[in-house]
């Protein structure tokens, strides 16, 4: 059986379950809003992981289980307790339910979409820029600081320049304009990734175990998740085919990072130089599925019962 953990609403889980059920397989959804009446527990002994846990009063041994797709989000922010006091019997109920399956997940011997500890990589762009570039690709000079007087070299040096977060929380992907560089005495409070601009076409490919999905992006705005913001008008998505050699590169890098499901962010240029930015450890994948209709849900969902043999 597949166990399925997270809010059953969110599109990429939606989409999973959906593709389960047109193969006839059996699983167990979770909501992770449920943690006061889903009773959760584990144990090690003698080297076997058991437990179980409890739904609608039905007992499910833990053992059962061949393997887990988890769109956990923090806990924190459940609406069950966004508004209770930090030191809340209820807050705290949720933190250790959270812990309690985090845990149990990381090491079950089942396969698992994406554990814990892997997806960490995405915690810092620079570490895991390192992985990205031992596997051939190219990525775009960088600047990380808050000194302004470095910070304003770069942008001379290079002219066209762009700025994220350095850590794995979502930001707007900009280009560095005269209004930034008027306020950039700013970045003395937290430092920022300043990068070189990279020419081409934006390519989002997802690796799945060995299937390769590519998404070809074209917009004019820096940031393509932002296109209407930052251009008026939405991207426009289409499938597209890669050459066996890059989509060899990007599985041997999702399996690098031990991230069995991937979404690498890449660009390729005029001259065919590969340029990645960064790989995430937990695709929302049904964008690009939507917009392109590329099978990618099916193919996490054979994945998924294809560990039922590996457990």
């Amino acid at each position: 059986m597949i166990l399925l953990l997270g809010i059953p609403t969110e599109s990429p889980l939606a989409l999973v379950r959906g593709r389960l059920d047109e193969l006839g397989a059996p699983y167990l959804l979770v909501s992770q809003r449920r943690f006061e009446d889903v009773p959760f527990r584990f144990q090690v002994s003698q080297g076997r992981v058991t437990g179980e846990l409890t739904v609608d009063g039905k007992r499910y041994a833990l053992e059962d289980f061949t393997a887990v797709y988890t769109r956990l989000m923090d806990h924190q922010s459940l609406p069950e307790v966004a508004n209770e006091p930090q030191e809340a019997p209820r807050r705290l109920l949720a933190r250790d339910w959270h812990d309690a399956v985090l845990r149990w997940y990381e090491i079950a011997p089942i396969r698992v979409v994406n554990r814990t500890a892997p997806m960490g990589s995405n915690s810092s762009k620079p570490f895991q820029a390192q992985a990205v570039t031992r596997r051939g690709f190219f990525t775009p000079e960088t600047l990380i600081t808050n000194d302004p007087e470095l910070a304003r070299a770069f942008i001379a040096e290079h002219r066209r320049v762009v700025f994220k977060s350095t850590s794995g929380i979502r930001s707007i992907v900009r280009e560095v304009d005269e209004d930034d560089l008027r306020r950039i005495d700013a970045i003395r409070s937290c430092p920022v990734q300043f990068q070189a601009y990279v020419e081409g076409r934006n390519v989002r490919v997802h690796t799945v175990g060995d299937e390769v999905f590519s998404t070809g992006i074209s917009t004019e705005a820096t940031d393509y998740r932002y296109a209407h913001r930052q251009h008026g008008e939405p991207a426009v998505l289409e499938a597209v085919e890669v050459s066996d050699d890059l989509a060899a590169q990007c599985r041997a890098l999702a399996r690098d990072l031990e991230l069995p499901f991937a979404g690498l962010d890449l660009k390729i240029t005029p001259a065919d130089e590969v340029y990645c930015f960064e790989v995430n450890p937990s695709p929302a994948y049904s964008y690009y599925e939507s917009h392109t209709g590329q099978p990618i849900s099916a193919a996490l969902a054979r994945y998924l019962v294809g560990g039922a043999s590996h457990s």
